[in-house]
This record gives structure tokens, C-alpha cells and sequence, in this order.
């Protein structure tokens, strides 16, 4: 007697599994949006590099403004250079001894370097670079929310596993108007959120006008405002 061979059900491997998963997941409109999205920034980012703009940023302690530089900012290598051009902190009483002064100081510092690395991390939200957006895409990390005149496009672990990025984008222009973020830090526990605003320039540069940066923890803003844009001569 010749017995059967049970079939076995084929199993495909996982990478498969999940490049299919994916790829259901993934809808026209939600790649139309995301590849204009892409195409745009990769313009807007060279369009830019002919421009040289000021930057006012204002670090403000439970909504009290601490301290505001002004920088002059152009793009070298595809990357934003700033050149601090003015310094206003906030005046402290001058009938403080020299050990509070000192904690003062050291507050002070603190307090500028968070915003610096908070502000560091913002713009890696705000300038998206299109070799990541595409990383995400192909993770099945990125999603459409429809909207009236607009959509909204999500994107998660971006930068950091957990974060969420939400970019809306206007149907008639195809430009980004506005992009909010959840983020953190270096720990889940220090959330930094951020709200940015784009406008357009006479030639249609698409750029960041402004942009407000909460580390939540500490009840610290970073806001940055973006004008007096001027082409290179």
C-alpha cells in the first residue's frame, strides 16, 4: 500500500508577508500626496539655497521670555547655516549676590541648551529629508487622513520610534501649510511638541514661517520666526 504524503501548507517568510501587508496598505492618494511631498521639499530645499533670511528666535519659562537672538541664515551645502547677529536676554535685578547670580548663570545655560537640542530636533521635522520620507513609506509607516481642501498626511517613527508627524497639505497649491509634530527628547517622558507654519515667497518657495517648539517637562518654548527673506546676490 502506498501511503499519501500529507500537503503541507506553504509558508512564505515574514518579509513577505509584511512587504504585502504593506503594500495593501498603501493607497494611490496616499502615494500621490507622499511623492509630491518629496518632490516639493527636494525643490523648495534648492529654491532656498538661493536665499538668505533672518531667523528670531525667543526661549521663553512658563511663557516668559528669557532670551532672543536674531541670526542671519543661509544654506551651505544643503544645510542651514546661522550667524548670530544680536542678543537680547532678559534683564535680571542688579541687587543679586554673587551666589544667586551664579544659579542664575547656571539656569541660564541649562536652559539654552535645551532649547538649542530642542530646536535641533524640530528641524528635522520641518526640513523632512526625502531619502526618509521614502524609508517610511516602504516601512508602512505613512498614512492619509482626507480633509475639506486639504489632507493630512501622517507619519510615524520618523525620527524616533514612537514619534508622530502630521503634514497638511493644500489640494489646490500641492505646498505643505502646516506641519504638527509628537515627539521627545532623549526619554518618552520629556514630550516636545511642535506646531510650524508655512507661507510662500513672490516665487513660489515654499518655507517655514514660523515655528513654536514646547518641552513639555519643563515648560519650555523655543519659537522661531522666519522673515526678510532676500535672494543672494
Amino acid at each position: 500500500m502506498i501511503r499519501s504524503r500529507s500537503l503541507k501548507p506553504l509558508m512564505l517568510p515574514a518579509s513577505m508577508l509584511l512587504a504585502a501587508a504593506v503594500l495593501v496598505a498603501q493607497n494611490p492618494q496616499m502615494l500621490d500626496k507622499l511623492m509630491t511631498l518629496k518632490t516639493n521639499q527636494e525643490n523648495n530645499k534648492a529654491k532656498l539655497a538661493q536665499y538668505t533670511w533672518q531667523e528670531t528666535e525667543t526661549i521663553s519659562i512658563k511663557g516668559s521670555p528669557k532670551d532672543t537672538k536674531i541670526y542671519q541664515v543661509s544654506m551651505v551645502n544643503g544645510q542651514q547655516q546661522k550667524t548670530l547677529v544680536n542678543n537680547q536676554q532678559a534683564q535680571q535685578s542688579g541687587r543679586e549676590g554673587r551666589l544667586k547670580q551664579h544659579v542664575v548663570e547656571k539656569k541660564k545655560a541649562e536652559y539654552q541648551e535645551y532649547g538649542e537640542q530642542i530646536s535641533a530636533l524640530a528641524k528635522q521635522y520641518t526640513t523632512p529629508d526625502p531619502n526618509r520620507l521614502m524609508q517610511a513609506k516602504d516601512a508602512g509607516n505613512v498614512s492619509i487622513q482626507p480633509g475639506n481642501g486639504s489632507a493630512n498626511l501622517v507619519i510615524k517613527n520618523y525620527v524616533k520610534q514612537g514619534d508622530s508627524m502630521t503634514f497638511t497639505i493644500n489640494t489646490g497649491t500641492k505646498q505643505v501649510s502646516n506641519v504638527h509634530v509628537a515627539t521627545f527628547l532623549n526619554d518618552p517622558k520629556d514630550a516636545v511638541t511642535i506646531n510650524a507654519v508655512f507661507a510662500q515667497l513672490p516665487d513660489g518657495t515654499n518655507h517655514v514661517a514660523s515655528t513654536l517648539i514646547n518641552g513639555v517637562s519643563k515648560e519650555l518654548t523655543v519659537q522661531d520666526v522666519n522673515a526678510n527673506y532676500q535672494k543672494v546676490q
